[in-house]
């Protein structure tokens, strides 16, 4: 199952990348035009920033069978979903999603929220089999 969720991990982060990608290509953090409804930057690097570092604990877990990483992999994963929560939130606060020229692609924020989701559900799951055995 670890490598499994390595799998829906990466195609978070590729998803996430493209994302970044199409957000710094628009202006990044320029042309933002609402300040409550914004992205600060701390929010757009700490998210992938948490999300790599965790999936860099999650390969070494795999690879080790060390208990502590899945954990240690689980917290970054967790803080770096309540980042994208946020993001998220702010997206939809902001009329973003309705908005075709230069906005965020809506089927690719959708298929990196599900991917998101579906690796949390995972790695909870192999993390809690792990302290078991």
């Amino acid at each position: 199952m670890g490598l499994v969720t390595a799998v829906t991990w990466t195609i978070a982060a590729l998803i996430g990348v493209y994302l970044l990608c199409r957000r710094l290509s628009a202006g990044g953090l320029r042309g933002q035009e609402a300040k409550v409804t914004r992205f600060p930057v701390v929010l757009l690097l700490s998210h992938p920033a948490l999300a790599v570092s965790s999936l860099a604990c999650w390969v070494a877990y795999v690879l080790t069978g060390s208990g502590p990483l899945a954990f240690a992999a689980f917290g970054g994963l967790t803080v770096a979903a309540l980042l994208g929560f946020t993001m998220f939130t702010r997206w939809l606060g902001g009329g973003r999603h309705q908005r075709r020229a230069g906005g965020f692609p809506v089927l690719a924020v959708i298929l990196h929220g599900v991917a998101g989701v579906t690796t949390f559900a995972l790695v909870l799951l192999t993390a809690g089999m792990a302290r078991l055995f």
